[in-house]
């Protein structure tokens, strides 16, 4: 049995996997709320607890960077050193690697009917980018080298923040302001949400009815609730957030096709995506896209793809885990 895990700021997704003549299999699964929780070993062993069964190996895609077996998480205050994990939950082969890597590794399990296509473009063999707004802003590339791609991790979200036009200067000097350094992750999260609200509130460039204003101070999720305004389409100032979002979305993830020069495609993954779907699939993402200058016509080539299964965390880290058992380190090009 392989035990994979996907560890968000929000929540850790914990599950099994048997595997038969390669393919993997999801078993049992559980989701814990991550802040509840003291470390990633004390969730799994909350998880094996009344399972008696041999583990070949885990693996756990972890938001953050993953240098030499240990995290410094992004958005938790753990620090996870595989050594230790192993030791604490006596599980003696455990892999940790960025979620984002975790995210690329599943993309070949995937069904069609996992993605939502925003961008035919024209499939050609070549690189690929991932970008996955959630509680961080995560990213990664995958590199084609003639005959096979490898997925790798980076940690562009957290790169400077570039606005486009007059609103989104005025949003960086408010969160200059703030913050001091404005990375695109300050946007593009689930806190980068209420950034956008508040900066709308607080420059008075949008009025917030009272009721609005209790049901806020009321939840604990403030972005799903600016979220679900948003997406109501009765204009306001929840739905001036959203469709900032989106745009700064649209336009990061063009940043990231460029860089990578990702002409294999681009994927869009994370929490919020699902979430904001009928906005993802609305023209000011893909506009923001493409407006690139004389490099238009290369993302207009580009395909882009989101992705709607939520484990692909969960099944991206199993699948690595299977890979490194038998000892390669290599993902297969996703069939145009």
């Amino acid at each position: 049995m392989i035990l994979a895990g996907d560890i968000g700021g929000t929540h850790a997704r914990i599950a099994l996997f048997s595997e038969n003549a390669g393919q993997l299999k999801l078993e049992q699964e559980n989701i814990y709320p991550s802040r509840d929780h003291g470390g990633l070993g004390e969730i799994i062993n909350q998880f094996l607890q009344g399972r008696n069964m041999s583990i070949t190996h885990a693996c756990f895609g972890i938001a953050g960077p993953v240098l030499n077996g240990r995290v410094s998480t992004s958005n938790l205050p753990w620090i996870i050193e595989a050594s230790a994990l192993s030791q604490e939950t006596s599980i003696p082969n455990i892999t940790l690697i960025n979620d984002l890597l975790a995210h690329a590794s599943g993309i070949d399990d995937l069904e069609q009917s996992d993605f939502v296509i925003l961008n035919a473009g024209s499939f050609t063999e070549g690189n690929e980018g991932l970008i996955a707004a959630g509680t961080g802003l995560g990213e990664a590339g995958l590199y084609w080298d003639g005959g096979m791609r490898h997925a790798f991790p980076c940690e562009g979200g957290h790169t400077d923040f570039a606005p486009r036009n007059e609103v989104e200067i005025a949003l960086l000097e408010y969160l200059i302001k703030k913050f001091g350094h404005v990375s695109y992750e300050r946007i593009l999260s689930g806190a980068g949400l209420k950034n956008i609200y508040d900066f709308l509130l607080n420059t008075k460039r949008d009025d917030v009815p009272p009721s609005l204003q209790d049901e806020l101070n009321q939840s604990a999720d403030a972005a799903a609730v600016i979220s679900t305004h948003g997406l109501q389409g009765k204009g306001g100032i929840c739905e001036h957030s959203l469709d900032i979002f989106v745009s700064v979305y649209g336009a990061e993830a063009g940043n990231l096709a460029l860089k990578l020069f990702a002409t294999g495609g681009m994927f869009i993954s994370g929490g919020i995506a699902a979430h904001i779907l009928p906005k993802l699939t609305g023209k000011a993402f893909i506009e923001a896209f493409m407006a690139k200058g004389r490099m238009q016509p290369l993302l207009e080539s580009v395909p882009v793809k989101i992705i709607v299964n939520d484990r692909i965390g969960l099944i991206g880290a199993a699948r690595y885990a299977q890979v490194k058992q038998a000892g390669e380190n290599k993902i297969q090009p996703v069939p145009s």
